[in-house]
């Protein structure tokens, strides 16, 4: 079966698409699925996946699976980015390699010359290959506990950080950063030590503790990159740098806060350009709530707010909902903070607040660029929540996100911006309230009975739950349990109802009330399927939602 047979198949190109793609590839020459990848009808994984099908091959997202540092040992980076493979584990005496081309019989001859053992392949894709080659031998070259541990030692032999050890620390922290996908970076003084954790799918975990004298010289490094006040520390301080890694460019964000042991920094990574750009499907969200958001994605104005706390994935969600858009019959204009991924047949612009560049001043003029969909960050405000109210009903499709815990709490929160209440009960299609939860690991995943107060919490939310499921832990799982995220979400759709209710100003309760009888099904039931389904544990529901 040919790739473009099977890409349509799975729904992830339309005829139009391939069309367009086949036009291109006369013109420049590449295969067609190089083609696809460059125009952003689909991504570099959904490529690979379907190569892996068509080659009777097993697909591996690299990205989240570890490499044996003895096996890079084995084979050196000229061999391996030569041959295109890289060597995963050994299991009873065979190799299991990763390739980007199905028919990479050299990768297999060269595992076979160097070690004399028969090499398993494994299919992912370039872009992860590429990415994820370059960070290993990096850090095997580079181990991040060791520039750690001499400045350590130096400083415990002589009293004294050497100062040309900050800069070094503080890269290979940011770079430890990247490596395990953190979202934030804490800095803090702990018991008379400095403490660093890493925010990772959520949870802060240990990262590496330094003698309290390197504290100073480690928050001045971070301010001098953040063009901070050095000299400040009794005030609280914001500011950014770029961090440049493997030839990427990374925004980090900075925070620093005075504490009563000294200051506080908290730098926050944001992967600009390098997110994996998901589609509905993949995100997680249940069968019936992907449906009606696709089907609301094809009405032609109205607002869409996707809510929830700080990295809960909303702009994950929003790009996933711009690809069942077809950009090739309506225009996509977008205001971002950052553009976390580039997308084919959108024009993209970012907030630049420095020269005053900012939602509401891009909203403004937006209008004037002939959109049919606009994607608008954040309704952060008065202004920007008028902006988003005004183009909706002007004949625009508008989403957004907004800073709320559940669906129905955005139709207070807009109200404290300044909402009017028949512009906004007109205008406003849907609000979807969403979470991540933590995923167990599938290679560690094991069961056991339900005890007395979870069979009654199934109980009273009138769920069957056969067994418990969670993970014990592995390597390749750092242990955790958990391998991944998934996401649940409540979706409120405005029907008639509610529209006369907002404009009425009905209570939260009686909001809720209507939203359930329109088919909302709460954060909290859609979270406790998923513990019934064996995707998650009850514990990181009740973290996440309470």
């Amino acid at each position: 079966m040919r790739l473009g047979d099977i890409l349509l198949e799975r729904k992830l190109l339309t005829e139009q698409e391939l069309n367009i793609a086949l036009n291109v590839q006369k013109i420049t020459g590449n295969v067609l699925g190089k083609c696809l990848t460059s125009l952003g009808f689909i991504t570099s994984s959904e490529l690979a996946e379907v190569l892996a099908i068509q080659h009777g091959l097993e697909y591996i997202d690299i990205r989240h699976y570890p490499v044996e540092t003895e096996l890079l040992k084995i084979f050196p980076k000229n061999i391996t980015e030569s041959a295109k493979f890289l060597p995963l584990e050994e299991t009873d005496g065979v190799i299991k390699i990763v390739v980007t081309e199905p028919s990479n019989i050299v990768a297999l001859d060269k595992v076979k010359s160097i070690t004399g053992k028969r090499a398993k392949p494994y299919l992912t894709d370039e872009e992860s290959f590429v990415d994820i080659l370059e960070k290993v031998y990096y850090f095997l070259e580079n181990p991040t506990e060791k520039i750690i541990e001499d400045a350590i030692n130096a400083t415990l032999t002589t009293g004294i950080t050497p100062p040309d050890s900050f800069p070094r620390i503080v890269d290979a922290v940011l770079a430890e950063g990247i490596r395990r996908g953190a979202t934030d970076i804490h800095i803090n003084i702990n018991a008379g030590i400095v403490s660093i954790f890493y925010r990772v799918d959520g949870i802060l975990e240990p990262g590496y503790f330094l003698p309290r004298t390197m504290h100073t010289g480690l928050v001045s490094r971070i301010k001098i990159l953040s063009r901070l006040d050095i000299a400040e520390q009794r005030l609280p301080q914001d500011g950014s740098f770029i961090f440049t890694f493997i030839g990427k460019k990374y925004e980090v964000r900075v925070s620093t806060i005075p504490t009563v042991e000294g200051e506080s920094v908290v730098l926050r990574i944001l992967f600009g350009g390098s997110e994996e750009f998901y589609s509905l499907n993949k995100l997680g969200f249940n069968e019936t709530l992907s449906l009606r958001l696709k089907t609301l994605i094809k009405k032609p104005n109205g607002i869409m707010l996707v809510v929830g706390p700080t990295g809960s994935g909303k702009s994950t969600t929003l790009y996933a909902l711009i690809r069942e858009i077809n950009r090739l019959q309506r225009s996509v204009i977008t205001i971002e903070d950052p553009v976390e991924y580039r997308i084919s047949f959108a024009k993209q612009s970012e907030v630049n607040e420095k020269i005053g560049y900012d939602f509401a001043l891009a909203g403004r003029n937006f209008m004037r660029h002939d959109p049919d969909v606009i994607l608008l960050g954040e309704v952060r405000d008065e202004e920007t929540g008028k902006i988003a109210i005004r183009a909706s009903i002007t004949g625009h499709l508008v989403l957004s996100t907004l800073h709320t815990s559940d669906a129905v709490s955005s139709i207070p929160r807009l109200f404290d911006l300044g909402a009017d209440r028949f512009l906004l009960s007109s205008s406003l299609l849907a609000v979807l309230s969403q979470r991540l939860l933590r995923k167990i690991c599938p290679f560690c995943k094991t069961s056991r009975d339900l005890n007395e107060r979870e069979k009654e919490i199934f109980l009273s939310a009138g769920l069957h739950c056969e067994k418990i499921y969670y993970g014990i832990g592995c390597k390749i799982c750092r242990n955790t349990g958990f391998f991944g995220r998934v996401a649940i979400g409540e979706l409120m759709i405005i029907n008639e109802k509610i529209r006369d209710m907002i404009y009425e100003g009905a209570s939260f309760n009686a909001l809720t009330e209507a939203a359930k009888e329109n088919g909302m099904i709460p954060l909290i039931i859609d979270g406790l399927k998923k513990v019934a389904d064996g995707v998650s544990t009850l514990d990181d529901v009740e973290r996440v939602i309470g």
